[in-house]
């Protein structure tokens, strides 16, 4: 193995051999056609490899400039969207919460417990509401949307114009965002 200046010493050597190969400028004739010619066609080559280099510095740049908007798409998109799962897991609370209310709709007693559950209902959906989570209201009567909906089941349409449109809402579906978190169950007229 090779110190570091045995290295260096191997190097200016085949330097100087480099140099005492290649012909002196001045040793030449400068009026030779052949060396006119040389010029014009180094000067060629150079003009191509420079607009080679351009082109490829422009790409690359070009490149990079679409990584950046990319990545930083990406990261906005990841932000709006982190909480996604744990909005998505609380949303059958959201859902308990509105049956328990419509089976205590008829009840009497407890209505103090009705009204507390209530404020708590009301303040988890404005917690839910803050964090873009948004459901998807008033779909009976409007056409059937298979990009948020999803059809459980077809019966025959109580009157024509409700054809190939929502009937009913078996499942209130959510979205975050442009996003669907859930789509809505519903049923449509045949």
């Amino acid at each position: 193995m090779k110190n570091k200046e045995q290295v260096e010493k191997d190097f200016e050597q085949e330097e100087e051999q480099l140099v005492q190969e290649t012909p002196d400028a001045k040793e030449t004739n400068e009026d030779s056609p052949k060396e006119s010619v040389e010029e014009v066609s180094m000067e060629e080559k150079l003009a191509a490899e420079v607009a080679d280099l351009k082109d490829k510095y422009l790409r690359l740049y070009s490149d990079f400039e679409n990584f950046r908007k990319r990545t930083s798409k990406e990261r906005l998109d990841l932000i709006s969207t982190a909480s996604e799962e744990v909005l998505r897991d609380l949303i059958p609370v959201v859902d308990d919460f509105e049956r328990a209310f419509k089976v205590s709709e008829n009840q009497e007693e407890g209505s103090k417990e009705r009204e507390g559950n209530l404020l708590i209902f009301h303040k988890l959906l404005r917690i839910l509401e803050s964090k873009g989570l948004k459901s998807m209201d008033d779909l009976i009567g409007k056409p059937f949307d298979a990009d948020t909906q999803e059809a459980i089941t077809q019966i025959p349409a109580p009157s024509e114009d409700l054809k190939g449109k929502v009937i009913d809402v078996v499942e209130k579906g959510y979205t975050l965002g442009d996003k669907v978190v859930r789509y809505a169950k519903v049923v449509t007229g045949a």
